[in-house]
C-alpha cells in the first residue's frame, strides 16, 4: 500500500476517492495565516491545494499517484486561471523524497500513515522545509481509531498521536500545539462513529 502502482490503481477504480472538500484543520489553520507559500504532501485529488491557491496561496502539492495528479491538475483548472497557476504539482514517492530546506511558509501533511521509522524520517525532512516563522502541520488518525468500525489498516505501527511528532521537534525551535479533536464519521456499514485525529501544529521561531 505504499506504491505508485497501489495508489494508481485505487485512485483509477473511480471518478473521486475523497470528498473533494479541504481538510478542516488546515482551513482553521490556513485562515489565521498570510497566503504565501505552501507545500502539501500527499495532495491526492488536490482538494486541499486548490482550496489554498483560492486563497492566494502558491503551492506546491506532492503525491506518488500520477493518475491523482493528473485529477487534482484538472481539478484546479476548472477554478481558472488565476487558480491553476499558483499550483505547481509533482509526483513523488515521500518514502525518500525530501523538500528544499527553509523553503515553505506552510507544510501540511494530511492523513499520511507510513511505517513508524519511514513516518518520522518524513516528519523531520518536512519540519526542515519549513521557513522561520512559517508552519509545520500534521494531522493523521489516532490509535484510538483502531478499536473503531471504521475499517482502518489493522496495524498499530502505521497510527501515531500528536505527541509523538512533537517530540522530534526541538521545543527551542517551535511553539507547538498538539491536540486530539473528536468528530462524526459514517463507517462502511453507514453508522455514526466518533473518531479522534492526532493534530500538531507548530510554529518554527524566527
Amino acid at each position: 500500500m505504499f506504491t505508485r502502482e497501489f495508489w494508481d490503481e485505487r485512485y483509477g477504480s473511480a471518478d473521486r476517492i475523497w470528498s473533494g472538500n479541504p481538510n478542516p484543520h488546515l482551513v482553521s489553520t490556513a485562515t489565521d495565516l498570510a497566503p504565501a507559500t505552501a507545500l502539501d504532501v500527499g495532495s491526492g485529488e488536490g482538494a486541499d491545494a486548490i482550496w489554498l491557491a483560492s486563497l492566494g496561496w502558491r503551492v506546491t502539492g506532492v503525491d506518488i499517484s500520477g493518475v491523482a495528479l493528473e485529477r487534482a491538475a484538472a481539478r484546479a483548472a476548472e477554478q481558472g486561471a488565476d487558480v491553476a497557476e499558483r499550483l505547481t504539482w509533482q509526483q513523488a514517492d515521500v518514502m525518500s523524497w525530501d523538500p528544499a530546506p527553509a523553503q515553505y511558509d506552510l507544510v501540511s501533511a494530511q492523513f499520511m500513515h507510513l511505517p513508524r521509522p519511514a513516518l518520522q524520517a518524513l516528519h523531520h525532512r518536512l519540519a526542515a522545509a519549513v521557513r522561520p516563522g512559517g508552519t509545520l502541520l500534521v494531522v493523521g488518525h489516532h490509535p484510538s481509531d483502531l478499536d473503531t468500525s471504521m475499517g482502518r489498516p489493522d496495524r498499530a505501527d502505521l497510527m501515531f498521536t500528536a505527541e509523538q511528532v512533537a517530540a522530534a521537534l526541538d521545543p527551542n525551535a517551535w511553539d507547538i500545539v498538539v491536540a486530539t479533536p473528536q468528530r462524526q464519521a459514517t463507517d462502511p456499514e453507514g453508522r455514526t462513529v466518533t473518531i479522534h485525529d492526532a493534530v500538531l501544529r507548530a510554529t518554527r521561531r524566527h
